[in-house]
């Protein structure tokens, strides 16, 4: 097998990982041009470095110190950040190979297959985490978690108080909670619409009536 079918396995990987379940999920234009151009400059590279005399360390640290300037320069999440290095693993894996192997071809599959799994939103899709502020300074934490249960119409997990403003009357919270399942809300009731009408005929004006 040659290494060119890798190469071309490492391409289609990526592709599946970037539009097969990052963007269908997630939907960040300008992340799917960061993977798909991280992915193939380090296939490139590790790919040369693999056949010259150059040290694989060497190259792997310039990558290092490129990807936490890249991470420096912009806020990203967490899940954006596992992606992120999905398709750096992806490029080292196939470009590192001097010779294809059913173990590079699976540790491939596993990446991808990975991603898809732990990312999907049936998996701890009902937990999220908020940073919410609230309208009072509430010290007292079970009155607090109430409040943000009422509010979020959530469980609440795990709190953390970022700050307490008694001037401003505000708290910030870090919040993680589990939204409820199937929990609906009675529908409102319209209010009537009550029309003004005008005085009949046969009442007169208020000054009549007065002088009446």
């Amino acid at each position: 097998m040659s290494v060119y079918l890798l190469y071309a396995l490492d391409l289609a990987a990526v592709l599946v990982l970037t539009f097969g379940v990052y963007w269908p999920r997630h939907r960040r234009r300008d992340l799917v041009v960061a993977f798909l151009g991280i992915n193939v400059g380090v296939l490139a590279v590790a790919a040369l470095l693999a056949g010259s005399a150059v040290s694989a360390g060497l190259g792997l640290g310039l990558f290092g110190v490129l990807s936490i300037i890249r991470l420096r320069s912009d806020e990203l999440a967490q899940h954006e950040i596992a992606y992120y290095f999905a398709v750096l693993a992806l490029g080292l894996v196939a470009g590192l190979s001097t010779t294809p192997s059913a173990l590079a071809i699976g540790f491939m599959v596993l990446i991808v297959a990975t991603m898809a799994i732990v990312d999907h939103p049936a998996l701890l899709g009902a937990h999220r985490r908020q940073v919410v502020v609230v309208d009072r300074a509430i010290a007292d934490e079970p009155t607090l978690r109430a409040h943000l249960e009422e509010t979020l119409a959530a469980d609440v997990t795990t709190l953390s108080v970022q700050r307490l403003d008694t001037v401003s009357d505000t708290t910030v919270v870090d919040v993680r909670y589990r939204v409820r399942r199937g929990r609906r809300t009675a529908p409102l009731e319209a209010a009537p619409i009550v029309r003004p009408t005008a005085p009949s005929s046969a009442q007169g004006s208020p000054a009549e009536a007065m002088s009446r």
